[in-house]
């Protein structure tokens, strides 16, 4: 499949089977994460994998937009790693979503399941997983493999022509 091919087919899967990601599979998203571009090469990005039930629990309680993944990466940044320009403004939340497009783009490739997910109540997110203070959370993707009949949304092939958002030389 054409890489085009593939980021037209991806869609936010809303409803995951029982089935655990295996082994194998959760590496290869991690190594399409660590081969994400980032400021400086910095590489701010943490990471935080969640597949025990109890945990999961905790983040249904920060989010309704869990979906039933038996995975949920928190995607997050270090505040002290990441680059920062003369006024002093990092680029953590660019550098975590680039990570984060690595990651459900190979996941798509492998068979499985994503949803971006930036609607959490992230102070509650903070104490439920005790993460630290020099982490920032930046958006959830529970993983999985979609349940038996799931379909994209009736949204997902409509599309703007790119004349609707790219301006040439009109500055």
């Amino acid at each position: 499949m054409s890489f085009l091919d593939l980021a037209k087919a991806r869609y936010s899967c809303r409803k995951y089977s029982t089935k655990a990601v295996e082994p194998e599979k959760v590496e290869a998203v991690l190594a399409a994460a660590t081969a994400a571009p980032t400021g400086c090469n910095n590489q701010p990005q943490r990471i935080l994998l969640v597949d025990d039930p109890a945990v999961l629990a905790k983040i249904r309680e920060c989010t309704p937009f869990q979906f039933g993944a038996p995975l949920t990466f928190v995607l997050c940044y270090d505040k002290d790693a990441c680059w920062r320009n003369d006024k002093g403004e990092g680029i953590g939340p660019i550098d975590t979503t680039i990570v984060m497009t690595h990651i459900m783009l190979q996941a798509a490739e492998l068979g499985l399941g994503t949803c971006i997910v930036g609607y959490y109540d992230k102070d509650a997110l903070i104490k439920a997983l005790n993460i630290p203070s020099n982490l920032e959370p930046v958006l959830l993707l529970p993983m999985g493999y979609p349940a038996e009949g799931t379909r994209p949304s009736q949204m997902h092939e409509k599309r703007n022509p790119a004349s609707k958002f790219v301006f040439r030389n009109h500055f």
